[in-house]
């Protein structure tokens, strides 16, 4: 027999008899009202797990993660507000469920057994996953399973208190919300939760307002790894900057009295806290999981021995609130009343096609204030001395660091945060004196901790901000890649666009630095970043291009809600020169604060038709140079910079090379995952066009002499496109 049924079994039998598990009496300030109503949540969030299970078998259903076991967490939803923005673990049905209580109109039972049937009538994911989430009750969903979504609670705490200095226009919480988000034992020591636990107790340690409530539900396991006993208490309970609170969560009246007092403690000191609560895991990790392969009987019976459910009843019974005989009438009546809804659920239509499933990639454009840009008074106070010099031929970083100011005096909402981008001004400078421009609240240097970063700017983005984070060095994304692709990009598809995360994270990147750094300091691998659905990947060659596509960026992230990476090649953030020390030829004048390059806008060079070269960031630079000497050869070319690396603008680089009779593709990224395999696929499947590609070699990159001589250099791209023209390729 499954051992939900016999769990099932047991509680039917052991209330009919009296058979309650012992345990201490019920105390603390929780009405009978509320208890009553917290058992109820609890007895739904058992028929539903059951119910899943039964779905799945019959291929009605497609997900059993359950949270049978963590009913507690009803306690923990009584005892906060509704429109305090939850992160929630996905045993948490139970805290949804009872938050549905708080808010008039809702059908929980209906909507929870939509997403098990992955109905495209699913209010939150709309049938792409089962996922727990409401717009209306401020639970984003969450699909981690390691504790991902802790960094972006972290951020969202941090915005409550910026958005009384810094009210945004889209602003999503009041002054008095907390953030609460929960997670599991075993992922509370994954890197990730590690990183955002030490970065709320850095903030909170400098006496910076986070008012965030971290909860633990230990049901002392992983999956089929126990976690040693104690192990929670001991390192959590004496955190330098992190108040520790516990509580047995089988016992309702004690988990909502600990929940009160951290709510409260959170919501009044500003400051974060860690609610310890003690649960049991029922059933083993999922439908297809048999606890009894990893555990003893014996273990496994003693834990369904504890079943909170029947606690919750002694504790009525104890507090003279109901009577067993009516909590079994209740679990009856609750398993019926989800048998009947479920009928009809498995009906309801469920996504059919790929543009079905992908609707939710790209989030729904929102409404902006319309803005004249800063005023000229704004402006000559912002830039000072520096405004005579906007006309200037000037390096790209200096462009950078114009366009970053004109948006953040245009827009209040902006936020930049990384390592660094304050006082120091950035590694190579590009912040300069934009901390004394905009203050410390929002030229903010953070921990060094790329997670921590991507989450802080994640979670300002939920309450209405538009966050520009830095991460320093592409290759550090790598740390916290997933804070891209599985919390921020995934955001939209999993809430059917009713929660997403604008922004757009600077990266400073790609190769040929001279003098500094090796692998990583000097990465040319993008593919990471082109993977991920919905991101928009953008890359300037040229100061005056950067300055007018970064503005592009913000209008994207402002005004399409859209996930934006803009990655800055470093070699050319000082480059002055093209052809000849002196000639200043890669340097340009700054943009009128009007200028923008639109999205999927590819630049032109020469009109040449010999060799048309494909290329972007450095290799738009080394082609210009190649360009002339080809040209002095009697081979006329012209350079492509097609500047958005994902999604490739197909369409506009197609009608680039249209009337050229040879394309020669440099990409300064990898032979393998590199641009070039997408442009080769392009070029293949829509043109006859003859075409080669240059492509950096599948290797690290070495620091010294040899730091470019795994990429193409200008000779190199001289020699492939000579042989092109001259048919030898």
């Amino acid at each position: 027999m499954d051992r939900s049924a016999i769990v099932h079994e047991n509680f039917l039998k052991r209330v009919a008899q009296a058979d309650l598990p012992a345990g201490r009496s019920p105390a603390g300030p929780l009405s009978h009202d509320d208890a009553a109503l917290i058992y109820r949540s609890g007895c739904l969030t058992r028929a539903l797990d059951r119910k899943s299970r039964a779905m799945q078998a019959a291929g009605q259903g497609f997900y059993t993660i359950g949270s049978s076991g963590h009913e507690g967490m009803a306690a923990v939803a009584a005892a906060l507000m509704p429109t305090d923005m939850a992160f929630l673990h996905y045993r948490d049905a139970a805290f949804q469920i009872h938050r549905s209580t708080q808010v008039p109109g809702q059908s929980i039972a209906w909507d929870m057994l939509l997403s098990f049937a992955c109905s495209s009538e699913d209010p939150i994911a709309g049938g792409r996953h089962k996922v727990l989430g409401s717009k209306s009750l401020t639970i984003p969903p969450q699909t981690s399973t390691i504790a991902s979504h802790l960094p972006k609670a972290v951020g969202a705490a941090y915005s409550l208190g910026l958005a009384r200095r810094h009210p945004p226009e889209h602003r999503a919480l009041p002054d008095d919300a907390i953030i609460m988000c929960s997670f599991g034992d075993a992922s509370a020591n994954h890197s990730t939760a590690q990183g955002a636990f030490n970065a709320a107790q850095w903030t909170s340690y400098q006496s910076l307002p986070l008012p965030l409530l971290f909860v633990c539900e230990d049901n002392g396991i992983g999956i089929s790894t126990k976690t040693p006993k104690g192990w929670i208490g001991a390192t959590f309970s004496n955190r330098p900057g992190l108040k520790y609170f516990s509580c047995d969560g089988l016992d309702m009246f004690d988990t909502h009295r600990a929940a009160l007092e951290a709510a409260d403690y959170v919501r009044t000191r500003r400051k974060p806290a860690f609610l310890h609560m003690r649960t049991i895991r029922l059933y083993g990790h999922a439908g297809a999981d048999m606890p009894t392969t990893y555990m003893s009987r014996e273990e496994v019976e003693a834990e369904e021995a504890n079943d909170p459910l029947l606690h919750s009843v002694r504790l009525l019974a104890e507090a003279g609130i109901m009577a067993p005989a009516c909590a079994l009438e209740i679990y009856e009546e609750t398993n019926a009343r989800v048998e009947r809804v479920a009928t009809e659920a498995v009906t309801r239509p469920r996504l059919k096609t790929a543009e079905e499933v992908m609707a939710s990639l790209i989030p729904p454009p929102r409404s902006c204030r319309p803005t004249n840009g800063p005023t000229a008074e704004a402006r000559a106070a912002a830039f000072g001395g520096e405004i005579k010099a906007l006309e200037q031929p000037q390096i790209m970083s200096r462009l950078i660091n114009w366009a970053l100011t004109d948006a953040m005096l245009e827009h209040g909402e902006i936020v930049l945060m990384g390592e660094d981008v304050g006082r120091k001004g950035g590694v190579y400078g590009v912040t300069q004196k934009l901390v004394t421009r905009f203050g410390r609240s929002r030229v903010i240097d953070t921990l060094l901790d790329e997670q921590s970063i991507l989450g802080l700017g994640i979670g300002i983005a939920h309450n209405g901000f538009l966050p520009i984070p830095e991460i320093q060095f592409l290759a550090y994304l790598h740390n916290a890649e997933d804070q891209l692709r599985g919390e921020a990009a995934t955001l939209p598809f999993f809430s059917n666009g009713q929660y997403t995360n604008p922004m757009v994270v600077r990266i400073a990147g790609l190769g040929y630095q001279k003098g500094f750094g090796g692998h990583f300091h000097n990465d040319n691998s993008v593919a990471v970043l082109r993977d991920i659905p919905g991101l928009i990947l953008a890359c300037p060659s040229n100061g005056a291009d950067a300055a007018m596509m970064l503005r592009e960026c913000v209008r994207l992230a402002r005004e399409e809600q859209r996930l934006v990476v803009f990655l800055e090649p470093i070699a050319l953030y000082s480059m002055r020169d093209l052809h000849e020390a002196g000639d200043g030829g890669w340097m340009t004048p700054y943009p009128e604060p009007s200028e923008r390059i639109g999205f999927g806008e590819v630049g032109q060079h020469g009109d040449g038709t010999d060799v048309a070269i494909v290329t972007f960031g450095n290799g738009a630079y080394l082609s210009r140079q190649a360009q002339k000497r080809l040209e002095a050869e009697g081979i006329a070319t012209r350079v492509i910079d097609i500047r958005w690396l994902s999604p490739l603008p197909e369409d506009a680089i197609l009608e680039t090379v249209s009337d050229c009779r040879k394309v020669l593709i440099v990409d300064e990224t990898r032979r393998t995952g590199g641009l070039a395999e997408a442009l080769i696929a392009l070029l293949t499947e829509r043109t006859d066009l003859p075409h080669a590609r240059l492509s950096a070699e599948d290797s690290f990159i070495a620091t010294g002499p040899a730091y470019a001589a795994t990429m193409p250099s200008t000779d190199g791209i001289v020699a492939a496109a000579r042989k092109l023209a001259k048919g030898t390729a």
